[in-house]
């Protein structure tokens, strides 16, 4: 008995150190990813400075170049990153980046496919940084960075004006914050939606494709849940989307509407926001913030519906294909509309 019960305790103990040891063995392949990355994206840098330095010294042509090519792949035979066109890549690396202290930095955070991607579908020097800075925080692979791109998540994220209220009711650096983590138009085209949904549909579509949904989120956001419940004496709410933020250290809700944004959206944000400070925040974390997140808004609309109240409100737009069909171009139907036309395609009773 005294064995078995040995036996027990060491198995308890052994899962606990099993657990510690994975972790840090996924930790330091982490490390020495990063490290050895940064040393090869050094490498290549420092290849495409001579290649540049002797073309301007020496006249060397693109003959060189590729006899370059050559002789080394020939040398490095299990390498495969001396191809004429990744020697000519390395020297506009260097070229371009070179005047740029604070994007080289960045350069060598990033693996050489992203860093390509970027250099050649991206001119404008600040929305290089943001693709550089995002890619090395959120870990992008070339295809979500290419997806990213293509959504133009830079204009989304940056340039365009975000409606929301924080200044007015957040303090001024986590303000700043919550307009970091907000984009003004979420592309949600992964979800595979190519006619009109209803608010449910386009929710379970979502919670299904969470970890993209994360990715378009971006960094900070943990998923806790859908439908997630907050009861009030005999009566209980459901919120659509229920996530955390790290950074901000705060509940967000996510609010979906299928159709156009309407001035009663923000009051009832309001409401909700009110009952999760009450009965689900906890002590150390910050306001929860709302977010509606709309097919269609008026922005005239949005900014006189958030004067007056009181809690963190965000409105922002999403889209579910990068090109419109026509059954999705212009403003979305109402709800009850949806709900109807879906209810006949399935041969249901009006």
């Amino acid at each position: 008995m005294a064995q078995k019960k040995k036996i027990e305790l060491l198995s308890k103990g052994y899962a606990d150190f099993l657990q510690t040891v994975k972790q840090r063995i996924h930790k330091s392949r982490v490390i020495a990813y990063r490290t050895v990355n940064k040393e090869l994206i050094a490498l290549y840098l420092d290849i495409g400075k001579e290649i540049a330095k002797r073309q301007e010294r020496d006249g060397w042509g693109k003959s060189v170049v590729e006899r370059l090519s050559h002789d080394l792949q020939k040398e490095f035979s299990s390498t495969s990153g001396f191809s004429a066109q990744n020697l000519w890549f390395m020297r506009q690396m260097y070229i371009e980046y070179n005047r740029a202290p604070n994007l080289l930095r960045l350069v060598r955070e990033i693996p050489w496919g992203q860093n390509i991607t970027i250099i050649t579908k991206i001119k404008d020097a600040d929305e290089r940084a943001y693709y550089l800075r995002m890619t090395a925080e959120m870990g992008w692979s070339r295809n979500v960075l290419l997806h990213q791109i293509k959504t133009d998540a830079y204009r989304r994220h940056r340039v365009t004006s975000k409606q929301h209220n924080f200044q007015e009711t957040l303090p001024p650096v986590l303000a700043e914050q919550a307009d970091e983590a907000m984009k003004d138009v979420y592309a949600l085209d992964f979800l595979g939606i190519t006619k009109p949904v209803v608010e449910r549909e386009l929710e379970r579509r979502m919670v299904n494709h969470i970890r993209d949904v994360l990715l378009e989120f971006g960094q900070g956001f943990a998923f806790i849940g859908n439908q997630y419940p907050i009861k009030v004496d005999d009566e209980t709410y459901y919120l659509d989307l229920l996530f955390y933020h790290r950074k901000l250290k705060s509940l967000v809700i996510i609010e979906l509407k299928a159709g156009k944004f309407k001035p009663e959206y923000a009051g009832k944000m309001n409401f909700y926001l009110n009952l999760l400070n009450t009965f689900i925040r906890e002590d150390d974390e910050n306001p929860a913030i709302g977010i509606i997140l709309c097919a269609d808004r008026n922005r005239m609309e949005v900014e006189y519906a958030l004067k007056g109240i009181d809690k963190p409100v965000g409105v922002a737009e999403y889209t579910l294909t990068r090109k419109l069909p026509p059954a999705l171009k212009g403003k979305l139907p109402d709800p009850k509309e949806l709900e109807k036309q879906i209810m006949q395609e399935l041969g249901g009773i009006e």
